[in-house]
């Protein structure tokens, strides 16, 4: 029977660890925090000290008991939740039931999962880290007096349930809100360009950008002075003026930490912050690889080190070696420092053998995980590998008073670049387009083959994505790698924000919950303040200052801003609308059916109205259509269904009022293609999901449930008689009709309005 008991988190991992540990070793696993703060009050006593009241979580009292038997008979227990503050957490909860079973209690902390990590892990235990332990319990604490203290006051002043504040998801509400005002107030000013495509005798033909004018650096600003200077050069010769060539390098990456992965992940797989880790997780815990059973395939994966350790580096210069010869393989190792504050005792997520390459464990994993291991691999690989070394050449030519600009690189050594290119973003990927020159020399002339002026306009900030959200908050010190994918995904699961096209875009709630709180909390919404936050608890852990202090300066300020909204905060922002009716201020309000303007003056002026913004963030006030006005069929009574105005403004009812109740929260916009599904009277109108999404569904829901993400056309597919095509819009091309069938395959370009 086993002596010693192991306690880990996940029951995934206890496979893997069993195989190194033998039958001298029980292994339980905790699936996860057994206590927390209670779920039904505050539970934390900010007059004694903010001394928590642990409960025992929802599910868990029978681990609990199991963990409690187990450790009464083991005669040495070994806590081996993850390597980081909540996994300390975890451990210490742990230590605390078991201290009268009167083991000896052990800390031992797994980087990696295996056979080496785990068996000097054991053999070399650690005592519990007290002040990591502080400093989880700070931070959820920290965030219980002010989730569970601002929250309520939402409830009040807009609307019971369905809302809430975080102290950290609230400052990243407030940034996405920041970036789409900074987007509102953006003012496009027009520019242009000037691109001269030339031949010399030699192929490549080549472009080159004009640059000066008599000599000076010139930018064009309009047409009229761009087609001066096309009149001007039109007919004149080309000749190359100068030709310099620099060799360039370009340096491999670091190896991944959380934030990088979860920015590569999504800019080259697309996967969300979540599915990243969530994949990432799986890996580290382990796979089944046929004969090699179940094997842990990287390393800890909530990181913020660049450090690697002497074994992994001479791993991956072997493999280097082997895979790719002496040339791409530095003299000395390669080492990047982490940043100011980053916990040195991990390493940098890479695999746990370098000679498990994608290749040779791809038939044992998930489409999705041999893409993120692979990742993850290559990029380890590569970050020890010699840089790429381009040929730049830079050639400057004129044309009577223009000179003109053309830029080009050869690589001559590709180096890391042979194995792995990083993820660019849009600009990034712009600055990257430099075309391949021919040779030139100075004095030589050149063919034009044709001038082409270009108009542009500048462009405003764009939203963010996973990635860019993620990075901005790492460089504002916001959060830490355990935290970003809970950051995204909360955001992401409320009504705060909708996502189109992959990038966060605030909703009228996240813009006046944003408002409120900006204005009753502005510490708990400023950015620096959260960052000088996250710093003081990273000091807790480093043992700099006590938890119950930290706690103390925050609440003292926290208090006053509470106590003062309270009394101050209205649940309303107001606008620069003015009141048809009574000409003072119009506001933004929260109702049952949502948000909508009213005047400031109620109860002595009750005028309402909807609202919409036009491009530039503006309030428009929307003009309701004529009340009585039929909206459609009702969906529980098949009666019609009529526009009526209530004192939140307008909305839909049933005719059949009282016998029939239903009711639509806004008017539906149809769009007059009947529903295709057999014997459905019912016609198509535009919804949206939970999420913000847009869809278009039946509006004889629920007897008819046929929905469908693209915009309907009223048409039959020719090649499979599917009725109702998709509307596919692309990206820079044409839209085109779709049947909606994906087998089926059938397309054809979408008919002018006066063809439809």
């Amino acid at each position: 029977m086993a002596k010693k008991l192991l306690i880990i988190e996940s029951p995934a991992k206890a496979r893997t660890i069993k195989r190194y540990l033998g039958p001298d070793f029980m292994i339980m696993a905790t699936v996860g925090h057994l206590k927390d703060l209670p779920v039904n009050k505050l539970g934390v006593d900010i007059e004694n000290g903010f001394k928590p009241q642990y409960a025992t979580i929802k599910g868990k009292s029978k681990i609990l008991r199991d963990l409690k038997a187990a450790g009464k008979k083991a005669e040495a227990v070994y806590l081996a939740p993850d390597p980081d503050r909540e996994g300390e957490a975890i451990a210490w909860h742990i230590a605390k039931e078991l201290k009268n079973r009167e083991p000896r209690i052990y800390r031992v902390l797994f980087n990696e999962l295996t056979a080496k990590a785990i068996r000097e892990a054991v053999s070399s235990p650690q005592g519990l880290n007290r002040d990591k332990f502080e400093s989880q319990q700070a931070r959820r604490i920290l965030d219980r007096l002010v989730g569970y203290q601002i929250s309520p006051l939402l409830w009040s002043r807009l609307k019971r349930g369905g809302l809430s504040a975080g102290r950290v998801q609230s400052v990243a509400v407030r940034m996405i809100c920041d970036r789409e005002r900074e987007i509102h107030a953006f003012e496009p000013k027009e520019y242009w360009s000037l691109t001269a495509h030339l031949e010399s005798e030699e192929p490549p033909p080549f472009e080159a950008r004009f640059w000066k004018y008599n000599g000076e650096k010139t930018d064009l600003k309009n047409e009229e002075q761009t087609r001066k200077i096309v009149s001007e050069v039109d007919g004149q010769a080309f000749s190359v003026s100068k030709v310099s060539k620099k060799k360039k390098k370009k340096n491999p990456p670091p190896p991944f930490i959380t934030s990088f992965l979860q920015q590569e992940a999504y800019r080259k797989l697309r996967f969300s912050a979540k599915k990243t880790m969530s994949i990432a997780q799986n890996l580290y815990e382990g796979v089944e690889l046929g004969k090699r059973g179940q094997v842990g395939l990287i390393t800890y994966m909530r990181t913020d080190s660049f450090r690697l350790s002497n074994d992994a580096i001479s791993q991956a210069r072997d493999v280097i070696h082997q895979t790719f010869g002496e040339d791409y393989l530095p003299v000395k190792p390669n080492h990047y420092r982490s940043r100011k504050g980053a916990q040195e005792a991990h390493e940098a997520i890479r695999p746990t053998s370098a000679e498990l390459d994608p290749e040779t464990v791809s038939p044992y994993l998930s489409k999705d995980q041999q893409a993120l291991y692979a990742l993850i691999w290559k990029r380890f690989l590569a970050c020890q590998m010699n840089p790429a070394i381009m040929d730049q050449t830079q050639a400057e030519i004129v044309a009577g008073k223009a000179m003109f600009k053309a830029t080009g690189s050869v690589v001559l050594f590709k180096g890391f670049t042979v194995l792995y290119e990083e993820g660019l973003n849009n600009s990034e990927k712009h600055k990257e387009r430099e075309g391949q020159l021919p040779p030139l020399k100075e004095g030589q002339t050149l063919k034009l083959i044709k001038l082409e002026p270009a108009q542009h306009f500048t462009q405003p900030p764009p939203r963010f994505t996973d990635a860019t959200l993620i990075k901005a908050l790492e460089e504002n010190g916001i959060g830490r790698p355990s935290t970003y994918a809970t950051i995204l995904a909360n955001i992401s699961g409320r009504e705060y924000v909708s996502v189109e096209k992959r990038r966060f875009k605030p909703t009228e709630l996240g813009f006046l919950v944003t408002d409120l709180l900006v204005k009753g909390f502005p510490d708990i919404l400023d950015t620096a303040f959260t960052a000088q936050m996250e710093s003081n608890l990273d000091r807790i852990e480093r043992g700099e200052v006590k938890w119950t202090k930290v706690l103390e300066q925050f609440y003292e300020s926290f208090q006053k801003d509470l106590e003062r909204a309270q009394q101050e905060m209205k649940g309303e922002v107001l606008t620069d609308v003015s009141c048809p009716e009574c000409n003072r201020p119009m506001a933004i309000k929260s109702g049952k059916n949502g948000l909508f303007l009213a005047c400031s003056g109620y109860p002595g002026c009750r005028f309402t109205a909807n609202f919409s913004r036009d491009e530039k963030g503006k309030v428009v006030v929307e003009t309701a259509s004529k009340p009585g006005k039929e909206m459609g069929i009702c969906d529980k009574c098949g009666r019609p269904m009529v526009l009526k105005k209530g004192r939140f403004g307008p909305f839909v009812a049933c005719s059949g009022y009282p016998e029939c109740k239903n009711i639509w929260a806004k008017e539906r916009t149809t769009t007059n293609v009947p529903c295709p599904e057999e014997d459905c009277q019912g016609m198509l109108v535009e919804r949206r999901s939970k999420k913000g999404r847009k869809f278009y569904g039946c509006n004889q829901y629920p007897k008819c449930s046929f929905a469908m993400w693209d915009e309907p056309f009223d048409g039959v597919c020719p090649e499979c008689g599917t009725p109702v095509l998709a509307v596919k819009h692309r990206k820079g091309s044409n839209s085109v009709l779709a049947c909606r069938k994906k087998e089926c395959g059938f397309t054809k370009p979408l008919p002018a309005a006066s063809d439809s």
